[in-house]
């Protein structure tokens, strides 16, 4: 039989497409009414409970002396005064937190990626790493009770209270600082090395600065979950309607301490205090997320 050469030429034509069988419709339309289910029974519930403490909580937020006044001389049942205290105390804590967490953490993440690949201080500092990552707040704070209080004999104070916020922060800011340091191009380290630049000087002036968007992320997100700690402050730390900015003696005020104080008290006044303390709570750590997502986008159009 001859076969002409047209048919020799003509490509072969792809099959075509069938349309899909009922049953598999069924399938596809079971999956996604489970996948908008599981998004209302895990969407609802939150979108609930930021309505009520924005409704029950707005009305002392948008006090104006919420913001530049204390507590300091009001009685229980004045609908008078703010939570200038608690800020403070709030702001001063992760201060000082930061201060001691952020050089740790990311020197400890430079050793771990830059040093210590392979070696067995490294191995263990990478387990150490994921324990504390695991770690609830309630233990943090009852460890450093148990060295700072019973073991020591020293008092309760704010200080005690950031060291177990230390244990909180400094996992988040190693984890964050170590995928940073790892996705920054080798190509980069090589021709630094090849230009003649110690090993010291390549980190401080080309990987760090290259991750350092993600760094600072990965910084605020940690911020982001220690100012909100409630156990550590409740174990460590007392109330108080002053402000103190000593960290070794005396109370000081946060707005954990603040809900709590306050959640005691029977009056119109102290529910009003309460659930404005919790929202202006959930708005500074959606603060620091939206900084740490900002940053994000920025640094990613950057170097687009």
């Amino acid at each position: 039989m001859t076969i002409g050469s047209a048919e020799l030429d003509s490509p072969a034509q792809p099959p075509a497409f069938q349309p899909l069988s009922g049953s598999r419709r069924a399938k596809n339309w079971l999956a996604t009414a489970l996948v908008w289910l599981s998004f209302l029974l895990a969407g609802v519930p939150l979108v609930w409970v930021l309505g009520t403490v924005l409704l029950r909580g707005a009305g002392a937020v948008l006090r104006t002396s919420w913001w530049d006044e204390s507590l300091r001389g009001v009685l229980p049942h004045q609908s008078l005064g703010g939570a200038y205290h608690a800020l403070v105390g709030t702001a001063y804590q992760g201060l000082l937190t930061s201060v001691i967490a952020i050089p740790l953490g990311v020197m400890v993440a430079v050793f771990l990626v830059e040093y210590g690949p392979g070696t067995r201080l490294a191995k263990i500092t990478t387990f150490m790493v994921d324990i504390l990552t695991g770690v609830p707040s309630i233990v943090a704070a009852l460890f450093v009770y148990a060295v700072w209080i019973t073991t020591l004999g020293l008092d309760r104070n704010t200080f005690a209270m950031c060291l177990a916020l230390l244990l909180l922060m400094v996992p988040v800011v190693i984890r964050s600082t170590e995928e940073m340091l790892r996705i920054v191009p080798n190509e980069l380290r090589e021709a630094s090395y090849a230009l003649g630049v110690p090993k010291w000087k390549t980190i401080v002036r080309v990987v760090v600065p290259t991750a350092a968007s993600g760094i600072a992320t990965g910084i605020m997100l940690g911020i982001a979950r220690v100012v909100g700690e409630t156990a550590p402050a409740l174990i460590l730390v007392a109330y108080s309607s002053s402000i103190n900015f000593d960290p070794f003696h005396g109370n000081m005020a946060n707005l954990p301490l603040l809900i709590q104080d306050q959640f005691t008290n029977p009056n119109p006044a102290g529910a009003a205090r309460t659930w404005g303390a919790a929202l202006t709570l959930v708005l500074i750590v959606m603060l620091f997320n939206l900084a740490a997502t900002l940053v994000s986008r920025l640094s990613a159009i950057k170097k687009k």
